[in-house]
């Protein structure tokens, strides 16, 4: 390779990471807040019928959600618009505003059905909430409120998408943080408003998304006329790249229709259990998501833009190279995670929510919720990076066919043993599917990419997973014969601040014992330097 080539693939590999850390740091950010948000929520309403009712009536807007946003939709277009922006910046302003007009219209006739049949879809969602006027009224009265939501998010996605392709990463990856931040202000600041107008002071969290809605999408639109990438007119809506969008989104259609029927089912199925099951298992998957949402999020979205372009022109070894640092990187940070979250779920629940109405017992079946969340920790990262590579592939339907198996394989596991081990069994179950989604992706990445199985396993791999094993076991140590909750609060983040350190340094310890210092050197500096 010669020196110029050399030092374009340095760049390149630069670049590459600059914008996985740009959103991390922002995502970061964002996480926090929500941690905050459910901090303010838990200390609030803790884990009563005012949050089960809130949480069932915040997943109808988000069974269109993840379709219209962050999921389906971003996998569909990311791919096409780089594809079209390559080729023709004009037309790529025009698909712009085509996807834009089909989202308005679309989400907003949607959300006027969502407001029109919230008493039924109420019904639908949590049949057990008949049984309690007060919370069947509120969780109504929030569904109405929050529908715009879908709407909202979906163009800000539409617009992130837009950015992200732009190599604009921050300020997108930052836009939930003030999303959070409008949330956290309406917890804390309108239930005594509401109070005085005869309102329930439970609405100030519906009224907190809708506006928080709002903030996520204008606080992206000046970067988009800072790029000077402002939509233009097309000749007519419907192009052949709108159709192209929407028709991969109507295949993720089907994926999201089976996903929402295991969310139908295992919301049935919790409400069906014991009161705040609920919010257990929403306090427990929040935090859950905080390396998730970190992490992966900030991993899968960099790999997206880099693979997607790569591939569209033709550099299929450079996008290989994408996804394999995309892999890596995605263990490297998951494991460790995995290892000292596991270790700290009770102090990191107990921390973060027991306060005010949140008390010691949902402390308890908090933890126990996240604890099976977190067994399925790797395979969300591995999920979140392999389920767009298919849609850069032009392969759609591969990963909505596997989640489909996948959420039955979930509902039968939930729907045997529930009863019998109670709500917990719900977060192990989606973490078991998840387990068996990540295997088949691999499985069929394999034979479309011709990868090697070293690609998926190899003895770095192994190195991580040993060193995951040793955290594990030197924090858990430490937190149950040293950590103590009687302590002062501060005190309490103190220790809790030392054994989180000590957990980093027993990773990088192990890893290095095992041989990995010249070859993590030699990463870094191929990566980076």
């Amino acid at each position: 390779m010669t020196i110029k080539g050399e030092r374009g693939r340095k760049r390149m590999n630069l670049s590459y990471v600059l914008s996985m850390a740009k959103m991390a740091i922002a995502t970061f950010s964002s996480r926090v807040l929500g941690l905050v948000r459910e901090q303010v929520m838990a200390a609030m309403f803790g884990a009563s019928i005012v949050t089960d009712a809130f949480n069932v009536a915040f997943r109808i807007p988000n069974v269109l959600r993840d379709l219209f946003a962050e999921g389906v939709f971003s996998s569909a277009f990311v791919p096409i618009f780089t594809d079209v922006i390559t080729k023709d910046e004009k037309k790529a302003r025009q698909l712009f505003a085509s996807v834009a007009t089909l989202l308005l219209i679309s989400t907003g006739i949607i959300s006027i059905g969502i407001i029109i049949f919230a008493p039924e879809l109420v019904s639908l969602y949590a049949s057990s909430f008949e049984k309690s006027q007060e919370q069947y009224s509120l969780a109504v009265q929030l569904v109405r409120i929050m529908a715009p939501f879908l709407t909202l998010i979906s163009l800000a996605a539409l617009v992130m998408g837009v950015l992200n392709t732009l190599k604009v990463f921050f300020m997108p990856s930052l836009a939930p943080a003030f999303f959070n931040l409008v949330m956290i202000l309406s917890i804390w600041f309108l239930p005594s408003f509401l109070e005085k107008r005869d309102l329930h002071p439970g609405l100030s969290m519906g009224l907190g998304v809708l506006f928080g809605g709002v903030i996520q999408l204008v606080i992206q639109i000046p970067f988009i006329y800072y790029k000077n990438f402002r939509p233009l007119k097309p000749g007519k809506i419907l192009t052949d790249d709108a159709k192209k969008v929407f028709g991969r989104v109507g295949i993720g259609t089907i994926g999201i229709a089976a996903t929402q029927i295991n969310i139908l089912i295992t919301t049935i199925l919790a409400t069906g259990t014991v009161v705040g099951a609920v919010s257990w298992l929403n306090y427990a998957f929040r935090l859950f998501q905080f390396p998730v949402g970190v992490l992966s999020v900030s991993i899968a979205g960099s790999n997206l833009v880099h693979f997607s372009e790569s591939w569209k022109k033709g550099e299929k070894e450079k996008a290989i190279s994408f996804l394999k640092t995309s892999y890596l990187v995605s263990f490297l940070v998951l494991i460790p995670s995995l290892a000292l979250l596991y270790a700290m779920a009770k102090p990191s629940i107990h921390l973060i929510f027991e306060r005010g109405a949140f008390l010691p017992s949902d402390t308890v079946q908090s933890t126990l919720a996240l604890k099976m969340y977190l067994l399925g920790l790797p395979f969300y990262g591995c999920y979140k990076v392999f389920a767009p590579t298919f849609y850069a592939l032009d392969k759609p339907r591969i990963p909505v066919v596997i989640s489909m198996v996948c959420i039955g394989l979930n509902v039968i596991f939930c729907l045997t043993l529930v009863d019998r081990f109670g709500f917990h069994i719900l977060a192990l179950g989606t973490s078991l599917s998840m387990c068996v989604n990540v295997v088949c992706q691999s499985v069929l990445l394999k034979r479309l990419l011709n990868l090697p199985l070293s690609f998926f396993f190899n003895l770095r791999i192994f190195k991580i997973m040993v060193a995951g094993v040793m955290v594990y076991l030197a924090v858990n140590w430490v937190v149950h014969d040293f950590f103590d909750y009687s302590l002062p609060f501060l005190w309490k983040i103190f220790y809790f601040c030392l054994i989180g350190i000590f957990g980093f340094l027993a990773y990088t310890f192990s890893l290095l014992s095992m041989g990995e210092y010249s070859e993590l050197k030699k990463f870094i500096s191929k990566r980076v330097l």
